[in-house]
């Protein structure tokens, strides 16, 4: 890239999915009807968790606050893709670019600290089912999600940080939807090193080192499990739909961060972008709830309740 004699950047042009004008329609129906619905899900889940007495355990407390982290996940990414797919701009002033890089790895870090600490609540429940009320109760769930909190924030002062340090002339096109990393780092003019080191060390103990807690969590719990006479089907259905998001995470967060150089593609790593800002928090509220008695019966309970009322 020629940085010589460029202008210091002050703006970024985020390219998106498409530049055909004929198709921005159609993007904009398919991620306005993803976000309603994400949205949807999780603040029903939100409303439902609360206000419903037999929801009030420890699993459904951690699911409470993962559909409020996917919340703000949702939000920090698609409202402003939707803007610039209905408009002739797709640009983002500098420091509203830092400021959703910041805000999308505090969601996003949350989200990944707050399923690994929901697989230590599946593993708490199955393999030390005695203790679980006091191992998991409210006071420690409480410390745990503010702990993911904290965590996800110093990792997202330190990342926005450090890209802060970097200078931009010239070019300024975002081959991405969102400010990510990859990109931002592909169009600076700076010696990007110290920024690859802390992903490469902190970055990846933060995606990697929950990831790996996930695995002998599980692995634990498939032994415990083995073990019984009976009940086997029903251990194992407990954590169907913690597993079933965990792959849906985890298996795009793979696909953008951890491709090749060699073979990395803007376009593919902006797909699988989306798998994890989009299609993973909106589905997590339905995944749960499909395959979870006490959910829909909370959920008739409420629309009951709302429907003779009136």
């Amino acid at each position: 890239m020629d940085c010589e004699n460029g202008m210091d950047v002050v703006e970024f042009v985020l390219l998106g999915f498409s530049s055909q004008p004929e198709e921005q329609p159609l993007f904009f129906a398919s991620f306005l009807l993803m976000y309603g619905a994400g949205l949807l899900g999780n603040i029903m889940m939100v409303i439902l968790i609360t206000v419903d007495a037999r929801l009030q355990t420890p699993m459904y407390f951690l699911l409470r606050s993962l559909s409020v982290v996917d919340v703000g996940f949702l939000t920090v990414t698609v409202p402003q893709m939707l803007v610039h797919l209905m408009s002739s701009s797709k640009t983002i002033p500098f420091f509203s670019c830092m400021a959703q890089f910041f805000f999308f790895y505090v969601f996003g870090v949350t989200d990944i600290l707050m399923v690994s600490v929901m697989a230590l609540d599946r593993y708490v429940a199955i393999c030390n089912p005695l203790h679980y009320a006091t191992v998991m109760s409210q006071k420690v769930c409480g410390r745990l999600v503010a702990g993911c909190w904290i965590v996800s924030t110093l990792h997202s002062m330190l990342h926005a940080g450090l890209l802060l340090r970097l200078s931009y002339h010239g070019d300024n096109h975002l081959s991405h939807f969102f400010c990510d990393h990859d990109p931002l780092l592909q169009l600076s003019c700076s010696d990007t090193s110290i920024n690859e080191a802390a992903i490469f060390f902190e970055g990846g103990l933060i995606i990697l080192g929950p990831f790996f807690f996930i695995i002998l969590t599980y692995a634990r719990i498939v032994v415990t499990v083995m073990k019984f006479s009976s009940g086997r089907r029903k251990a194992f259905s407990t954590c169907g739909s913690h597993l079933t998001m965990v792959v849906l995470l985890y298996g795009a967060i793979i696909g953008v961060y951890f491709q090749p150089a060699s073979t990395y593609s803007a376009q593919r790593g902006a797909v699988f972008a989306l798998m994890y800002t989009v299609i993973t928090p909106m589905s997590n509220p339905y995944i749960y709830s499909l395959r979870n008695k006490d959910v829909k019966r909370a959920l008739r309970h409420l629309l009951r309740k709302k429907i003779f009322s009136q």
